[in-house]
């Protein structure tokens, strides 16, 4: 599993982060007002809602080598895409390109931990999946501000690109096929030996059910979603808003240079990895609520810290802290909707569960860069806090917990 996954996993977030310092700088050189900042850094998100619900959909008809491997190329090629255009109208749809392969690249990773980890160690591996995306991220942000301050801003996506390419090359040598989950599920089903003839309507019922897997993820899971889709929409959006928050304050705020920026992000991160064995034992000990609450709790506390700050040094504590109760957030999300699975509609589920976060990331950045225009970055910081305030509010008191307590 560590060859297969999370080695490209660390890889591509590595990739990742070099753009977090990067991404929103850059648009801003070009000369246009907050929103658009916003809209750019919310592109990937916008892909992603966009690929969500076929990538799910197509996870039972397509080989999940092959999803991972297109995934990863889109990725690519958006980064190189990136790295040669200087009109902000096409560094938003290469940003929509690379949100595509993230949906397929993503969900692909999700449905096969959630098939392949018992419920009892779920938490501690999914957060260890997200420790392995924290790691990668760790000197991603660094690396990406120092490349761009000594070689210019189309120097990091370039190093993305590159990355992804010797990713999709591991991945093509190293990940094992998967046949599509339909014809897993169907081969279970061959397997069992038919000891009573069933009833002609339970036969029609079973007949539906197969061929509308949505209707699974509705009966079975729908119910569920309610509240928690409210969460998870709205611990999303401050986790993507802290990354067009904190660049944009460090720059036309305090005056820091994208260097400093990049140091300041990977100093976050860098709490953000050491938490992340915590957040998983957490998970699976006392239950999945025990971590989520405080994770967005400390990530309002320390987002509303921002307008505050007066220099690197204020900043970087203020991030440090949303570092720290991200890291004890780490893998919540994907621990809760796998948890919420239904079992023979995993990919489509996971579809519907990730359209919802990642239409948390697409709002995050939006609503900073449209509060920003109108009201200052100060308010809009503040804004995202409240946010963060929600969706602790929104877990405690209106989720039901999905594991039991020491179990």
């Amino acid at each position: 599993m560590w060859r297969s996954v999370f080695v490209p996993t660390v890889a591509l977030a590595f990739a990742e982060g070099l753009l977090v310092p990067v991404l929103p700088l850059f648009v801003a050189s070009l000369g246009v007002p907050f929103w658009w900042v916003g809209l750019v850094l919310a592109g990937e998100a916008i892909g992603m809602l966009v690929g969500d619900l076929p990538a799910g959909t197509l996870l039972r008809r397509v080989d999940r080598k092959l999803a991972m491997l297109v995934g990863i190329a889109l990725l690519g090629v958006a980064a190189l895409g990136a790295a040669f255009v200087d009109a902000v109208v096409a560094v938003f749809l290469l940003r929509v390109l690379a949100g595509l392969g993230a949906a397929l690249w993503g969900i692909s990773r999700h449905a096969f931990l959630a098939d392949a980890v018992p419920l009892h160690r779920r938490g501690r591996m999914i957060a260890a999946f997200g420790g392995a995306q924290r790691i990668g991220s760790l000197a991603g942000p660094a690396v990406g501000g120092v490349v761009a301050a000594v070689f210019g801003f189309s120097a990091p996506f370039l190093l993305y690109a590159s990355v992804a390419g010797l990713t999709l090359a591991y991945c093509w040598r190293y990940l094992e096929s998967a046949p599509p989950a339909g014809r897993r599920v169907a081969r279970a089903r061959a397997r069992v030996p038919v000891l009573v003839a069933a009833a002609p309507e339970a036969d029609r019922e079973a007949d539906r059910e197969a061929a509308s897997p949505w209707a699974s993820v509705w009966a079975l899971g729908g119910r569920r979603l309610g509240a928690a889709a409210a969460g998870v929409l709205m611990a999303q959006a401050i986790r993507a808003g802290r990354r067009i928050v904190i660049p944009l304050y460090a720059s036309t705020v305090l005056g820091l240079d994208v260097e400093q920026v990049g140091w300041v992000v990977s100093l976050a991160a860098a709490f953000d990895v050491v938490l992340f064995p915590l957040a998983g034992w957490v998970m699976d000990r006392f239950g999945r609520k025990h971590a989520i609450v405080p994770s967005f709790a400390l990530q309002a506390v320390g987002m509303a810290l921002v307008p505050v700050t007066a220099g690197f040094a204020g900043l970087a504590a203020a991030a440090s802290l949303i570092g720290v109760g991200n890291g004890l957030g780490a893998g919540t999300m994907m621990t809760v909707g796998a948890d919420l699975a239904p079992q023979d509609a995993v990919g489509e589920f996971l579809g519907a569960w990730r359209l919802v976060g990642d239409g948390g990331a697409m709002g995050g950045p939006v609503l900073v860069g449209a509060l920003a225009d109108a009201w200052g970055l100060a308010f809009a910081t503040v804004a995202v806090a409240a946010v963060g305030a929600g969706a602790a509010l929104t877990f405690a008191y209106g989720v039901p917990e999905t594991v039991r307590r020491g179990s």
